[in-house]
């Protein structure tokens, strides 16, 4: 454990935890919501329908990307030690499918509650999670895999 960050040497050092960005995001979309009101969806379209979708489309990517970590007996906490590099389930496609899934969740929230604020905010909250939690990510599991982790990456895009 290191005494000044309080974080395990063997981790990745992310900046913050991906799901307290999220609700960050989240919250603060709807409070810029509530102050000044930016609607988007066209009357058209039925918002609440095609942003549930969207919204449970991401999280059944999320959910799916946590059992397959699960399977593969390591853990989906970043401040934890990886045991594992997981290719198999949604991580044959993507090298990051919860942060992905967090995406389309906040984009499918946007859409339900007709939220330009929210799609917004998925600008800020993705470069959080790019920069501050992914670049660590991946520099952690090249120190820790080596030609391993430079190979699956060589294989599986990070996003789609």
């Amino acid at each position: 454990m290191n005494e000044t960050t309080g974080k395990s040497a063997d981790s990745s050092g992310a900046v913050v935890h991906p799901p307290i960005a999220w609700v960050l995001a989240v919250g603060g979309g709807f409070v810029l919501d509530r102050l000044y009101p930016l609607p988007f969806v066209p009357d058209a379209v039925p918002g609440v329908v095609v942003g549930g979708i969207v919204f449970l489309a991401g999280l059944a990517l999320l959910v799916w990307s946590a059992v397959t970590f699960g399977r593969a007996g390591t853990q989906i906490q970043i401040d934890r030690p990886t045991t594992t590099i997981v290719e198999s389930g949604p991580y044959r496609f993507t090298r990051n499918p919860i942060y992905t899934g967090m995406f389309l969740g906040l984009i499918g929230f946007s859409i339900v509650f007709d939220s330009l604020w929210l799609l917004i905010l998925l600008v800020p909250f993705y470069l959080v999670i790019r920069y501050g939690v992914v670049a660590r990510e991946e520099a952690y599991l090249e120190r820790k895999f080596g030609d391993a982790y430079r190979a699956y990456k060589g294989r599986v895009r990070r996003w789609l």
